[in-house]
């Protein structure tokens, strides 16, 4: 396969995508002692006796930590820790060529919440932030709580807060295009792992009333023990009727607005289509295969068609998010992404598309807005709390 052995050389040329450059050059004597010895001593010492100093004298001040234990890979599944590797050294790419963020990529052991977030603690000191990747739920979910309880820098989850943010943005601006209010519509989410959590809990959060979760064992209410208990939690909090335990995606689809797959592929037929709502959305974003061909959807009646894959209009990708994200949270010394945050965000990159149509409901991934847009949104908020 040619493309393989093209991406295969490109990588090996490199050794991966990234380097370290330095700021500084070292060419004499001089240079020598202000960079390294004497003259780190200075600095050593100030920042012993004021800790909090080293963020502003060393490049902890702007370095991001990517960790992933590879345990829950997009369309890969579990590929353990260095399978993981070359998706966060990718990400650090995107973080520098995008938005001039330093991050550099992780590999940790798939060990016990505790061990990692001891793990993580104790080398905290590096970074100015935290970014988790493709961690598997719901051991993802415990140890951003942890981590977030524990430092006093910001963690994010990529497959959580990231794909909630550009997935909110996407359905803003899809419900203009059909002329419905997004807090009044009816919305199915399919695939109730991290990303299918962390957004149906932002929708939530900006006043929709009619979500239902459904998962491998059928809609997921508060009593069904083989949902883990932040599935539980949610469909507690959402009040989903104890009557529609188990009932398969099939069974719900009848007058519901909005679908949201993040599940698996071919899991959404044209008749479910058929039985939604009129002008119904159809956000089919599993990777590589969508829920639904966007073909078949269309045919089926959908008015608005999002995937996760760069084939189609409406790619819903995280790259909206977090190179932009980021870079305002360093700026601005934002330490939590929380839904206030996300939900500013989400509007910034819905407002990014100036007329959205139904094959343009998020802004291209290439967009030379987007960073900025984001990037202001994370400022605004953070004045806002002052």
């Amino acid at each position: 396969m040619v493309e393989q052995d093209e991406i295969l050389k490109l990588h090996a040329a490199h050794t991966g995508v990234l380097d370290i450059h330095s700021d500084l050059a070292v060419t004499d004597k001089a240079e020598l002692g202000k960079a390294y010895t004497p003259g780190v001593a200075v600095i050593s010492k100030l920042i012993a006796a004021h800790p909090e100093l080293k963020a502003k004298y060393t490049m902890s001040g702007k370095l991001v930590a990517l960790i992933t234990d590879g345990s829950a890979v997009l369309g890969l599944g579990n590929i353990g820790p260095a399978g993981g590797l070359p998706v966060v050294e990718g990400k650090a790419l995107l973080y520098k060529n995008l938005a001039g963020i330093n991050a550099i990529p992780l590999a940790l052991n798939q060990v016990s919440v505790p061990a990692m977030v001891a793990t993580i603690k104790n080398m905290s000191l590096s970074f100015a932030g935290i970014h988790l990747e493709d961690i598997t739920a719901p051991k993802c979910f415990e140890l951003e709580a942890a981590l977030k309880a524990e430092l006093d820098i910001p963690v994010y989850h990529d497959d959580q807060e990231g794909t909630a943010i550009v997935v909110l943005a996407g359905l803003i601006n899809a419900a203009h295009v059909v002329g419905k209010t997004l807090q009044q519509m009816r919305i199915v989410v399919n695939g109730v792992g991290a990303s299918g959590l962390a957004t149906a809990r932002l929708l939530a959060a900006v006043g929709v009333k009619q979500l239902t979760l459904v998962d491998v064992y059928g809609v997921v209410t508060a009593d069904d023990q083989r949902y883990n208990r932040y599935q539980r939690d949610l469909a507690k909090q959402l009040g989903t009727p104890a009557q529609l335990k188990g009932r398969p995606l099939a069974k719900v689809m009848a007058d519901q607005d909005v679908f949201i797959g993040l599940s698996d592929a071919n899991v959404l037929s044209a008749g479910a289509v058929h039985l939604m709502n009129h002008d119904p959305i159809v956000f089919a974003l599993a990777n590589p295969v969508p829920e639904i061909a966007p073909a078949v959807a269309e045919k089926a009646g959908a008015a608005v068609i999002a995937t996760g894959s760069s084939q189609y209009p409406n790619q819903v990708n995280n790259i909206l998010a977090f190179p932009g994200l980021f870079k305002g949270l360093l700026a601005n010394g934002v330490k939590q992404v929380d839904d206030a945050l996300q939900v500013q965000v989400a509007q910034a990159l819905a407002k990014t598309v100036t007329n959205p149509t139904a094959t343009m409901i998020v802004p291209s991934v290439f967009d030379e807005q987007v960073v900025p847009n984001v990037t202001a949104a994370v400022a605004a908020y953070a004045q806002a709390q002052h």
